[in-house]
């Protein structure tokens, strides 16, 4: 009989398949690479605040739901950034650098108030918000993971076509009576909350990778749409569902067992496009 923490992890692991398989294409295509790098700060500030309000509100049920929500707000803010000027680099550098400093404030705060409230688990918990461990999800997670996921999927999927032409051709979503800005900052959204939800599954360490390297690989692979999502999905699916067997029996944490094979697949197709 499968173990239930592996059926979580399963289940986990399909979810996050879907969202990283159909988000990364855009990631790879719009040039987005920065910003998963600044939701890393986004993340992990958002996760320390939730972790002092946790401890000084006895709800720690309330990391995840700060982490997003501080999450959505530095990608909303680095889209308002480039509204009024600031190139993308610029916007996510800025922002990147600011959430930084308040992480390393909140961090000193936090061992204060641990020092107070002693609670073990906690421990724990910034742990996998760094390495990630799927193992570690509770069916609470899970089941936020799959609802908020379900959510972001259908408004993803509704939208894919719009963020395509917005990666080409931004001046022709505006010639065609769109928003381009407004798209602009709902993927920002869309992207800023996909990596909250899935933060505790692969990790703040390894997230940049895992979201990025599926999308890079499929681009390789194929020109086509269908046939990009198809690679995408299907080569997140394949890593994550074989570093969880391989981290089951090895006890090496999934998420760099998942670095480390789509590391080695790119590297794979790289050297065989430039020979």
């Amino acid at each position: 009989m499968i173990p239930e923490f592996i059926l979580r992890a399963l289940l986990a692991s399909i979810m996050v398949s879907v969202l990283l398989g159909f988000l990364s294409p855009i990631i790879n295509t719009k040039g987005l690479a920065f910003l998963t790098h600044a939701l890393f700060h986004a993340l992990l500030f958002g996760a320390v605040l939730g972790m002092i309000l946790a401890l000084l509100l006895n709800s720690y049920s309330l990391v995840m739901i700060v982490a997003l929500v501080a999450t959505v707000v530095i990608v909303i803010t680095i889209a308002e950034l480039e509204k009024i000027g600031f190139t993308p680099d610029s916007a996510v550098g800025i922002t990147a650098s600011f959430a930084a400093g308040l992480t390393v404030l909140g961090f000193g705060i936090l061992y204060k108030v641990m020092a107070t409230r002693p609670y073990f688990p906690l421990t724990e918990n910034i742990v996998s918000y760094l390495t990630g461990d799927i193992f570690l999800v509770s069916l609470s997670d899970l089941t936020l993971l799959v609802a908020g996921g379900t959510v972001i999927f259908f408004a993803l999927l509704l939208l894919y076509r719009d963020f395509l032409y917005l990666s080409f051709d931004p001046e022709g979503v505006e010639s065609y009576g769109g928003n381009a800005r407004v798209y602009l900052m709902v993927l920002y959204v869309i992207v800023g909350t996909i990596g909250a939800l899935i933060v505790q599954t692969v990790g703040l360490i390894t997230l940049q990778v895992i979201a990025i390297l599926p999308g890079a690989i499929a681009l390789m692979v194929s020109n086509d749409l269908r046939k990009v999502l198809a690679v995408s999905f299907f080569t997140t699916l394949t890593v994550q569902l074989s570093s969880i067997v391989l981290a089951y029996y090895t006890a090496i944490p999934p998420s760099g067992i998942a670095t480390i094979i789509l590391g080695i697949v790119y590297g794979v197709l790289l050297a065989r496009w430039r020979g």
